[in-house]
């Protein structure tokens, strides 16, 4: 049995070196009075007498979880957060739901407020010891959370930390919480011995099993108007290829509905844009892939008579109270190598099925004209100036300047069908949780992950001013980050807006100047708060300024090695609001 006995002068040193051999690059931390021997660990390693991760000062907790997030779908690689006690731990509460949702295993841990008065190393000797105490501090988390624990002791240091680690990376993934008292991590073991490498590993992937995937060929194959919707497939990107070749082989069409990845090549034949509901009336199969919600039953009318399959590793979302999505059939099992051996199924039904996928690729293929044009009228019409700067200019703008393989982030309403989105791994959108302030952070961890690739990140106003722009910022400046930063400021908050819009269309809000609790006016000068970091800002008003401006900032990013912001002033189309609240 593999060991190793290193002395410690402390629990938290301890701890440290395991976080590290287990893989764990990163502590991403918000430090308070229950970080002292942490620190100390972290001095000491840093003068190369121990093991850690790598610490990075996050002056936001929200802000540090959205590092750790992106810094995981960029690498596949775990971080760890550490914050400050239950006051620490109640700011983090946005990005660890986001995490939830989204299956994104990350460590997150809180200092805990010293449990004895006096008698230990670590025992109270501040006045907040005892405003600051709970009676469950993991009781905050628990709900979002795959399993909490407090450590009780440093003996069982290395059983902890593997039992979170695993967990979190064990499918579904996603958060895991560990609270850490004051005085267990000021302990002083002296020896510590523990496994390395470690012999507690993540439970593998569980397979589809094959008479369901038999079952499910059988349906798509001997529908006339089948559909694959998907949202969060391609965080494992060896799905892509899988499901860009059984949609081209056997003409499924594709819609990826509010995608937080690419799933699909943006350009593949079968891509049919990001909207169901035109399609879901005349559908007769519907295959849903690692998607928590396909359609909004209250706005989307699906064909009674279709038949729908589930598949992904939750596929039922076991954690979310109510979801009431029609399901024939549902299958445990990932996309990567559940789609292969799906693809290999309906082989033997593709001679009988010929005639149905040949008219149904020269009717996708009709569609996707239409889309096209569409979509380049809409364009055509702002470069005259005859309209106003919208999602989809700045989406086209961005399209010019952005190259295939730079990653784009999106914490906004961004028009995805007026930008090409081809590879896996190039786009990251925000959790369906709609934990704002994902944005910012999470680009910086992208960044943090891919330091050799060009990093967008996208947001609305309001989201830009929940992520914490002045600690984003600190953070880029001192980490070397340079990303673009992209803010659609039309001075509200769009998605409650079309909420309104959609449930009151000739309400007085309709009508209203401004409706109260939704404007944000008047805008700040987003474009200066960069500046305090040394980072480069600039404001664009005139749509035809807008592509020299991101271009301006790329020259920052890319040659100065500075952040850039680009505070874009988009409007807002009230009738636009009220169709697409209720597609």
């Amino acid at each position: 049995m593999p060991a190793k006995t290193i002395k410690v002068d402390s629990a938290a040193e301890a701890y440290l070196t395991v976080l590290k051999d287990r893989e764990v690059d990163y502590l991403f931390g918000n430090a308070g009075t229950d970080f002292p021997s942490i620190i100390e660990g972290l001095s000491k390693a840093a003068a190369g007498g121990a093991a850690a991760p790598t610490p990075m000062t996050v002056p936001h907790e929200n802000l540090a979880v959205a590092m750790a997030h992106g810094y995981y779908v960029a690498t596949g690689r775990m971080g760890a957060v550490m914050v400050h006690v239950n006051v620490g731990t109640a700011n983090a509460i946005c990005g660890v739901m986001n995490a939830a949702r989204e299956n994104v295993p990350v460590l997150m841990t809180s200092g805990r407020t010293p449990l004895t008065e006096e008698g230990f190393d670590g025992s109270r000797s501040l006045y907040i010891h005892w405003g600051q105490e709970m009676f469950d501090q993991g009781g905050v988390m628990r709900e979002m959370v795959k399993w909490d624990y407090e450590l009780r002791n440093a003996k069982q240091i290395e059983t902890i930390v593997d039992r979170a680690v695993t967990v979190a990376m064990t499918e579904p993934r996603g958060p895991v919480y560990l609270s850490l008292p004051r005085e267990v991590l000021a302990e002083k073991p002296g020896d510590f011995t523990f496994q390395s490498p470690t012999r507690r590993v993540a439970a593998r992937g569980a397979s589809a099993d094959a008479n369901a995937l038999d079952e499910a060929a059988e349906i798509l194959a001997a529908a006339k108007n089948p559909l694959i919707i998907t949202a969060s497939m391609g965080q494992n990107r060896a799905a892509v290829p899988a499901l860009e070749s059984l949609a081209e082989r056997f003409a499924l069409p594709v819609i990826t509905y509010r995608p937080r990845y690419v799933n699909i090549s943006s350009d593949h034949p079968m891509h049919m844009g990001y909207e169901p509901g035109a399609y879901l009336p005349d559908a007769d199969a519907v295959l849903v892939i690692d998607c928590d919600v396909p359609w909004i039953p209250s706005l989307h009318r699906l064909n009674p008579d279709a038949k729908v399959i589930h598949l992904g590793a939750d596929p039922l979302y076991e954690n979310y109270p109510v979801r009431g999505f029609q399901c024939d059939l549902a299958i445990r099992g990932s996309a990567g190598s559940s789609l292969p051996l799906l693809e290999e199924a309906m082989a033997g039904r593709e001679k009988a099925a010929k005639g149905r996928i040949d008219a149904r690729r020269a009717k996708i293929a009709s569609v996707k004209s239409d889309q096209a044009a569409a979509n380049k009228a809409r364009i055509e019409k702002i470069a005259a100036g005859s309209a106003h700067m919208d999602t989809a200019w700045v989406a086209h703008c961005l399209n010019g300047v952005k190259q295939d393989d730079d990653i784009l982030i999106s914490e906004s309403q961004l028009a995805l069908g007026n930008i090409a989105l081809r590879q896996a791994g190039s786009f990251f959108g925000t959790s369906p949780s709609g934990g704002l302030g994902w944005g910012l952070g999470a680009a910086h961890g992208v960044k943090l992950g891919q330091q050799d690739k060009r990093v967008f990140c996208v947001v609305g106003d309001g989201a830009y001013m929940f992520g914490n722009p002045t600690p984003a910022h600190f953070v880029s400046a001192a980490y070397k980050l340079p990303v673009l930063t992209v803010i659609m400021n039309n001075k509200m908050w769009g998605s409650v807006r079309k909420a309104t819009l959609g449930l009151y269309p000739d309400g007085a809000a309709s009508s209203a100047n401004q409706a109260p609790l939704t404007y944000l006016d008047p805008a700040p000068e987003y474009h200066k708060i960069v500046e305090a970091c040394d980072g480069y800002g600039e404001e664009v008003k005139d749509p035809a300024d807008l592509t020299a401006a991101l271009e301006r900032g790329l020259k920052s990013v890319e040659i100065d090695k500075r952040q850039a912001v680009i505070n874009v002033h988009t409007t807002y189309d009230d009738a636009a609001a009220i169709a697409d609240a209720r597609r």
